[in-house]
């Protein structure tokens, strides 16, 4: 694949979505963006507004909202399959949950197009803490979580999205799946206590039931139907099934994966954990 050729980025304003265009372009790339907001726009329950983004790109990246092991995400993916394999792409990367049986159905769903697919399977973003529905908590001091003491290898999103953009632009394409971590394994508590030592502050982690959670995700600001999948998660994923660590990122980009505790320094300086942000949010 060489730079003259577009790559598509389904769901390209979202966490992971944005970061893969930014280095598509970055590179030189140009860079088809589905988003509801886009024009065109691009929604999930409407295929026929899939081909205008997919048409004429030599591949795509997917990131389906609000989660691939929802009933109904794998039927999505076998028609967004067969679409790809009639627009004529070369390849798509997918980014998945590790651990998920009805992520790894969806994963399976897309593959039956005949497109080769590139599977990054991945389970607790470090942004989680920062961009997603843990940075309220976090400013708020107390994480009220269902379960915080099984270990996670939480990976960097800028690691993900190294990786997602370096499997869209080799030459050949790959059909594989890869599993996406950080190079140790923490608890939410432990990671929650690294980002006390960050902020200078003391924030706990409490535990709560999981409709208590959703409530609390969904009051955040979090979609209602995301909550309940995330709940999902904790309950049914966090149960020490992801403990283990992958040299998968370090195969594909010849560095170490980024470790929690740089995440945190780095992330600490941008100002995002600064107590002025609550007072924005409870202002706004």
């Amino acid at each position: 694949m060489t730079t003259t050729h577009s790559v598509t980025v389904l769901g390209g304003t979202g966490h992971t979505g944005r970061r893969v265009v930014r280095r598509l372009r970055d590179r030189g790339i140009p860079v088809h963006v589905g988003s509801r907001s886009g024009v065109p726009g691009f929604h999930w329950e409407r295929p026929e507004t899939w081909a205008p983004l997919l048409e004429g790109a030599a591949a795509a990246f997917v990131a389906y909202t609000p989660d691939l092991a929802l009933p109904g995400a794998d039927e999505t993916m076998a028609a967004l399959g067969e679409e790809a394999r009639r627009c004529g792409l070369g390849r798509l990367v997918l980014l998945s949950g590790r651990g998920e049986p009805g992520a790894a159905r969806s994963e399976e769903a897309l593959r039956s197009g005949g497109v080769p697919v590139t599977v990054l399977r991945s389970s607790w973003f470090a942004q989680d803490f920062s961009e997603h529905f843990l940075l309220g908590p976090v400013l708020e001091g107390v994480v009220a979580l269902p379960t915080a003491d099984v270990q996670e290898p939480f990976i960097d999103l800028e690691d993900l999205a190294d990786v997602a953009v370096e499997m869209l632009c080799r030459r050949q394409a790959t059909d594989t799946t890869l599993e996406l971590t950080g190079p140790r394994l923490l608890d939410f508590a432990e990671a929650v206590a690294e980002l006390s030592t960050v902020t200078g502050r003391r924030i706990e982690v409490v535990s709560v039931s999981p409709a208590e959670f959703v409530v609390g995700a969904v009051a955040a600001g979090v979609p209602a139907e995301e909550a309940a999948a995330l709940a999902d998660l904790f309950v049914d994923v966090l149960d020490g099934r992801n403990a283990s660590v992958s040299g998968d990122v370090e195969r594909v980009l010849g560095r170490p994966a980024t470790d929690f505790t740089a995440f945190a320094r780095r992330t600490a300086e941008t100002g995002v954990w600064d107590l002025t942000r609550l007072t924005d949010r409870a202002g706004a």
